[in-house]
């Protein structure tokens, strides 16, 4: 019985070698894929991080674009799956006058806990009008949600969130330079987009690749 099992045994032991072998070549061939300048950009001034012991994953966005908008649902399918030690985050993009609005309106609705279907709303109204500015039409949202208009104005206006507005707008414009949205930022080191990496899909997946790169790197 046991001269049977070592024959079957070495009978098997090429098939697994092969296996082994062909797992490896498909890793390497898959890490060797995406190169800096080409699927992502190294940046030459990075950012700090919300949390410095988590890998960061900051997804610059922008309510007017119908891609972010398109991007959510794979987002969210990808962000069930990370790690205990990845931190997935938004940062609203600024570079026109009209965006700084909107960008206080994504900061109110986090603190006032807007449910999904809110912003989902405000997606909705900015494809409409890209560059809405009537801040009454964001307050009727925020009030078809439970939220009083009164709560929307003072947060709006608060200190806590002009102040996150104003560190976003430092992020995107000195430190992520980024070229539309949506786009990834890892750990502040690296930009993603989709123009580079291929896809929206294939942005998730260079994500994967440099998180992979900087948990090695700790």
């Amino acid at each position: 019985m046991k001269s049977l099992r070592r024959l079957s045994y070495s009978l098997l032991l090429p098939f697994i070698l092969f296996a082994s072998v062909a797992c490896a070549d498909k890793s390497d061939s898959q890490a060797a894929s995406f190169e800096a300048g080409v699927h992502y950009q190294v940046l030459s001034n990075p950012a700090r991080t919300l949390k410095p012991n988590k890998i960061e994953v900051m997804e610059v966005f922008w309510y007017g674009c119908s891609h972010c908008y398109t991007f959510e649902p794979l987002l969210d399918k990808w962000q069930a799956g990370l790690a205990d030690d990845v931190l997935f985050a938004k940062t609203p993009a600024i570079w026109r006058d009209f965006m700084k609005l909107h960008a206080n309106v994504y900061y109110t609705a986090e603190q006032l806990s807007l449910p999904r279907a809110g912003h989902d709303s405000i997606f909705a109204l900015l494809a409409k009008s890209p560059r809405l500015s009537d801040q009454g039409k964001f307050a009727d949202i925020f009030v078809q949600h439970g939220i009083s208009r009164e709560s929307f104005n003072q947060t709006l206006n608060s200190f806590g969130v002009m102040s996150k507005v104003s560190q976003s707008e430092k992020r995107v414009k000195k430190h992520y330079r980024v070229k539309g949205t949506p786009e990834l930022i890892v750990n502040g080191k690296y930009r993603i987009s989709g123009r580079m990496a291929g896809s929206q899909a294939q942005m998730l997946e260079v994500a994967d690749y440099l998180i992979a790169l900087e948990r090695q790197e700790k």
